[in-house]
């Protein structure tokens, strides 16, 4: 195996490295989303809903856009999935809602509905009020460990709902996958702190960092001190490959570097 020994940081310019990790897909135009909406058939039972992990409803989020409510297509992401945003970006609609696009029976193209959805909440009207409210306290207090995409919808969906919720999180930022997972060009301009930001908008929401279950806080200490406790730690170790020279050169971590 070669060892590169001229790996270095500081190599490029910030402007380049800011080149380098711009936008891979910009966002439609606002002609090109009149085009893109007028070719959603509206299906009455449109398989893209079923086909979307979150059930957004998707015929109805681009008629919106179509016929020029975008803030109101937009709340309805929004409403299914409060981190559409990151989601139309990085989700494999191709495989998704985008594959069950009846438009692909007849040999065209599907509806580029995650390019909509990016359209969509993009565009929502900051200038109205935040878009969800809670309901009245329920006196219930709620423990989240993990601050990641699932740990902060669970999170917002429960504040919504009038629960308090303290989330425990490991690292010293939130995000999780969003945050130090996914490729710079895929979402630019540090989006998933301006997402984190608009789920906290919300309200009754606490995030406590440098907390690992486990290490520093307990699952007993968790359910003894909050009503109920959700796990979110994510996917943070692979199954090792059981074959010759799978150690780490170090001895430590167990890859092949």
């Amino acid at each position: 195996m070669t060892i590169a020994h001229d790996i270095k940081s500081n190599r490029l310019l910030d402007v380049e490295i800011i080149d380098n990790f711009s936008d891979m897909t910009p966002p439609l135009t606002d002609k090109q989303v009149l085009a893109a909406s007028e070719r959603c058939l509206f299906c009455y039972d449109a398989p893209c809903i079923n086909a979307c992990p979150t059930e957004i409803n998707v015929p109805l989020f681009i008629r919106k856009i179509n016929t020029g409510n975008v803030h109101g297509a937009a709340k309805e992401i929004l409403s299914a999935n409060v981190l559409g945003g990151s989601c139309a970006r990085v989700c494999p609609t191709e495989t998704l809602c985008e594959d069950a696009c009846v438009r692909n029976v007849c040999g065209d193209s599907p509806v580029e509905i995650g390019r909509l959805q990016r359209y969509a909440v993009d565009n929502l009207d900051t200038e109205l009020p935040y878009p969800f409210s809670r309901a009245t306290d329920t006196g219930k207090h709620v423990a989240v460990v993990g601050a990641g995409p699932a740990g902060l919808a669970c999170a917002h969906q429960l504040s919504r709902d009038g629960h308090q919720v303290t989330i425990y999180e490991a690292a010293s930022k939130s995000g999780g996958l969003n945050e130090y997972g996914i490729a710079l060009y895929k979402l630019v301009d540090d989006y998933a702190q301006k997402e984190i930001d608009f789920v906290l908008q919300v309200g009754g929401i606490e995030i406590k960092y440098g907390q690992a279950l486990g290490r520093d806080v307990s699952l007993t200490q968790l359910r003894e001190n909050h009503d109920a406790v959700f796990i979110s730690i994510g996917m943070s170790d692979v199954n090792a490959l059981q074959i010759p020279g799978r150690q780490c050169r170090c001895g430590r971590c167990g890859c092949l570097h």
